[in-house]
């Protein structure tokens, strides 16, 4: 292991360290409400998705942050040790937050191979990051025609902002992440194949959020996010 990548692992745990310190301070001093400090954190540790690109030339290195973190966010779950973090419904999505970006990152993040697909795995944690947690927000606060699928109840207005951030953050890092410092690898897409892949990602993240049980959308919306502008990369 090379000092670069020392000093990222201690940076990448000073940071989600600092995270939980700043939600709890919010929490107790300020007295935000647990569901937005929890949502604090769910941004702020999606976003350090960046962090990792800039810091680590290998993937094998660079997913070692988060994949603690399944662990860490268990233990934090488990015993509900930090109160910031608590949930109303008592669900694992930290746990499925940690894991799933391990994951995406594991199987198409490749900085030193020939292509990288790594903008793709991006658009998809992007749209957990904030249209998950923005769509839940505006539907705690603004939604007032709920619909049921299954186990899963939503409101049109959540499902809403969910497809309008999935369409932002997608057309954003397709467009932009490619060819760039972070994923100089990476093939850009056309302009055209970008607003394919912006729109039918969107709508099959808001779908999977919409039929997902409470907790599990953490896992299912990156997960069909990232799948479907695969596929339109591949096909394209």
């Amino acid at each position: 292991m090379t000092t670069q990548e020392i000093i990222g692992l201690i940076v990448s745990y000073a940071y989600a360290t600092g995270l939980l310190v700043i939600a709890e301070v919010l929490r107790r001093k300020i007295g935000i409400p647990a569901e937005i400090t929890r949502k604090f954190v769910h941004i702020g540790a999606g976003m350090w998705v960046f962090g990792i690109l800039s810091l680590f030339d290998r993937w094998q290195i660079g997913i070692i942050p988060f994949a603690t973190f399944i662990v860490v966010n268990f233990i934090i779950y488990r015993y509900r040790l930090v109160a910031a973090l608590h949930d109303d419904h008592n669900s694992p999505g930290t746990i499925y937050f940690a894991a799933v970006i391990t994951l995406l990152f594991g199987l198409l993040w490749r900085p030193q191979g020939t292509v990288d697909h790594v903008p793709i795995a991006v658009a998809g944690i992007m749209v957990l990051t904030w249209g998950d947690a923005l769509a839940a927000l505006v539907g705690r606060r603004f939604g007032q025609h709920t619909y049921r699928i299954g186990q899963s109840t939503r409101s049109v207005e959540g499902s809403f902002t969910l497809f309008i951030v999935a369409c932002i953050v997608i057309w954003g890092t397709l467009q932009f992440l490619p060819g760039s410092s972070l994923a100089s690898t990476a093939e850009p897409l056309s302009a055209v194949h970008v607003m394919i892949a912006t729109t039918l990602g969107a709508l099959a993240a808001t779908l999977a959020e919409a039929i997902s049980p409470h907790g599990t959308d953490n896992l299912s919306v990156p997960l069909a996010a990232t799948g479907t502008i695969w596929l339109i990369s591949a096909v394209m």
